[in-house]
């Protein structure tokens, strides 16, 4: 895999001119280190290397070859963008995200690998910049090889990454905007998480979409931090816990699963410098219970 860029400002070290380019520092002295090489104009370098004006440089690395660990699955996925560097699917509520103790053969990282050995890529490890709960449904980006893993969590480019969440929620949510600020920590070994002093730092904006009485209310919200089950956690918090969401004693009468989708993702890419948009429609048990609830109201 090579990867290259042209220089069009002043000469510059090469380190300077990857690290500019969101190459991370650790990939860099890996290539040192012998773990792929450096090029200037299609030419392999070593040592002291300045890239002039105008020149094209970059680095070019081995293939990600397949971990024999995580088994390959022929289930499919709902591919909304595919290029080189980045895979976006849209993931059904029941999916675990990550293979773990109860699950080792059908997650969605199996079914990824299963996709990238069909279509013969030359990089079989996936890199889940978002995951999602197991119930919950909506857009995961991955990352097709290391170097854009590294690139999407590095400065300046990991600020450009947003993502916007549309969840259904117990009572009339009020004011019809505000943020939560509340650290979420973990006080036993349950899954659960609780809003506790000693824990992370937490923040998750949101802003009501619409009510349905006084009974549920549609939220879209957005993380400015990324702890687990924030927003199930921030919203039970407020006394609003997502509709079917077990875990934290929601209302399961209308839907069995917890009523959150990851509908919208942008970021911008650092291969292109173009700012790519994704939004993922809306699966059909929530479609079902917007509809139940619309046809509720207006009874």
């Amino acid at each position: 895999m090579q990867i290259t860029w042209q220089n069009t400002a002043e000469p510059v070290s090469m380190k300077r001119f990857l690290t500019t380019h969101g190459i991370s520092m650790r990939l860099i002295k890996e290539i040192k280190h012998g773990s792929g090489e450096f090029v200037v104009n299609g030419d392999a370098r070593t040592g002291e290397i300045t890239v002039a004006t105008g020149d094209t440089a970059g680095i070019i690395l081995p293939a990600e070859t397949a971990d024999e660990t995580v088994a390959s699955s022929d289930q499919p996925i709902d591919v909304l963008y595919e290029d080189a560097n980045w895979l976006v699917v849209n993931k059904p509520a029941g999916l675990t995200s990550v293979p773990g103790p109860s699950n080792q053969t059908d997650t969605l990282v199996n079914r990824v690998k299963g996709h990238l050995v069909r279509e013969g890529a030359e990089n079989l490890k996936s890199h889940l910049i978002t995951r999602l709960d197991r119930d919950t449904s909506g857009l995961v980006l991955i990352a097709k090889h290391r170097v854009a893993q590294g690139m999407l969590t590095v400065e300046p480019t990991a600020h450009t990454l947003r993502k916007t969440y549309l969840a259904w929620v117990s009572g009339e949510v009020t004011p019809a905007k505000g943020t939560i600020k509340a650290p979420i920590g973990r006080p036993t070994e349950s899954p659960r998480r609780e809003v506790m002093d000693t824990g992370q730092k937490a923040i998750t904006k949101y802003w009501v979409e619409q009510t349905f009485g006084d009974q549920v209310t549609e939220v879209k919200l957005g993380l400015v931090t990324g702890r687990t089950h924030q927003i199930r956690v921030h919203l039970t918090h407020l006394g609003h816990p997502l509709l079917g969401d077990q875990l934290y004693g929601g209302d399961q009468q209308l839907i069995k699963r917890q009523a959150l989708h990851a509908s919208t993702l942008t970021f911008k890419d650092p291969f292109s410098g173009e700012r790519r948009e994704f939004e993922a429609p809306l699966p059909a048990d929530l479609q079902a219970l917007v509809q139940t609830l619309t046809d509720l109201t207006n009874a």
